[in-house]
């Protein structure tokens, strides 16, 4: 997916499938934890999250990461640090990884698990798909339902609850739990939930 200039001051979401050569899982988690690591000291890098393969004849694993904007995840991917852990990744990956990356509402709709753990990192940009994301009318509806319900019941508790301070901080700071909750509770919550729908195939 190829990101264009508009969508590069939002937070960049990453997904690669990689596959790991049968006998060399514990080598490849090896070499996955050391580019985490790596990737981790980077600016800008919002955590990272691997969902592990449930078979393991077929061990593929699905890594989630993210940038807060373009030009950070872009220092990362032409770093020689990158490229080194890169070269190391030879003896223990199959094959080519596939790679999807999304911006905007895509980045509350990337899938989450409950038993994800921290990991990864990327190769070579393919379209290849892997993992979907909702139509955008649906992204769009749930959003904007959240978001009213949210204006209409947890920011009027807020102004209550800080009565003492300027109205435009008091706002300011709603939002900024509005935003955190959507991020790390409220969004991952309602895709488990309306998965059914939000995913369906026409």
């Amino acid at each position: 997916m190829n990101l264009t200039h508009d969508q590069e001051g939002g937070p960049i979401t990453v997904i690669v499938t990689r596959t790991a050569k049968k006998g060399r899982i514990k080598e490849f988690e090896d070499w996955m934890d050391g580019i985490v690591h790596e990737s981790l000291k980077f600016e800008g890098h919002l955590g990272v999250d691997v969902i592990r393969p449930v078979e393991q004849s077929k061990p593929e694993y699905v890594i989630i990461f993210r940038f807060n904007t373009l030009n950070n995840l872009l220092k990362w991917e032409k770093s020689q640090t990158r490229k080194d852990w890169l070269e190391k990744s030879k003896d223990v990956v199959e094959g080519e990884d596939k790679v999807q990356k999304f911006t905007g509402l895509e980045f509350w709709f990337t899938p989450h698990s409950p038993h994800l753990i921290k990991r990864e990192a990327n190769n070579n940009e393919d379209t290849s798909p892997s993992m979907n994301v909702p139509p955008r009318y649906k992204m769009a509806t749930v959003t904007v339902g959240i978001i009213f319900v949210l204006l209409y019941t947890l920011l009027p508790t807020i102004r209550q609850l800080t009565e003492t301070l300027p109205l435009l901080l008091s706002d300011l700071l709603g939002v900024i739990i509005m935003v955190l909750l959507m991020t790390y509770l409220i969004m991952p919550s309602v895709t488990r939930l309306l998965k059914p729908w939000l995913y369906k195939k026409k």
